[in-house]
Order: structure tokens, then C-alpha cells, then sequence
């Protein structure tokens, strides 16, 4: 009788198509309320650093005096609280794929706003 049992997942498993999809060929369809990872409009921070007062993982970093802008995405739980808390909505979480990191320190992202007198050369 087990053998049947067996023989039935078997022949199921077989029959039924991979569990799942082969990327980067088929690309995954998300839902609208998957959460992916933040990114910021560095334009529109005023590194206020409410958000890195807010995060629970302490994964952000703002300088002020620098106006520089980081986050450990290995750090980042993609709770969303940081979106939340911005005053000029410059944080933004967007479901699309993080690209791989070999290390702990590849994870880290600096944005620098950048400074008017580079721009007008």
C-alpha cells in the first residue's frame, strides 16, 4: 500500500512543472503590496535623519553636516517605517530585485547629494 503512496507522488511530481521560475528568463510577477527594498530621491532629502531614528534594524545613516545618506540593505527588514516617517517622501519602497553582494560591506549604499558649484561646470 505504501508503495502505491510512493508511486502516485512520484508520477504527481513528475508531471507537474518546476516549483519555480527561472530567472533572469521569467521575470516574477509581484503583488502590490510586496515589499522590496527602499531606495531615495537624494534630490528631495533634507537628511532630517528621521529615518534612521525610526528604523528598528538601525540599517540608515544620515550625516547632515556632510549631506550624505547610507544604508546596509543586509541590514534593512523592509518594514516600511522609514517610508513612512519621511516629511518630504524622498524614501520609497520599490519590489524589484536587490543585486547579489559577495560581502557584508557590498550591502552598503552611500547617496551624496551632489554640490551646485559641480553641476555648473
Amino acid at each position: 500500500m505504501r508503495s502505491f503512496t510512493m508511486t502516485k507522488t512520484v508520477i504527481k511530481n513528475l508531471l507537474r512543472g518546476p516549483a519555480t521560475l527561472m530567472y533572469p528568463k521569467k521575470k516574477r510577477t509581484f503583488v502590490p503590496i510586496t515589499r522590496g527594498r527602499v531606495d531615495n530621491d537624494i534630490n528631495t532629502c533634507i537628511y532630517c535623519g528621521l529615518c534612521s531614528r525610526r528604523c528598528p534594524t538601525y540599517a540608515i545613516i544620515v550625516t547632515k553636516d556632510s549631506k550624505e545618506w547610507q544604508i546596509d540593505r543586509l541590514k534593512c527588514c523592509t518594514c516600511n517605517l522609514c517610508v513612512e516617517i519621511c516629511p518630504v517622501k524622498s524614501l520609497s519602497m520599490h519590489s524589484h530585485y536587490a543585486p547579489p553582494v559577495a560581502d557584508k560591506t557590498a550591502g552598503i549604499y552611500k547617496l551624496k547629494k551632489p554640490d551646485e558649484a559641480e553641476t555648473d561646470h
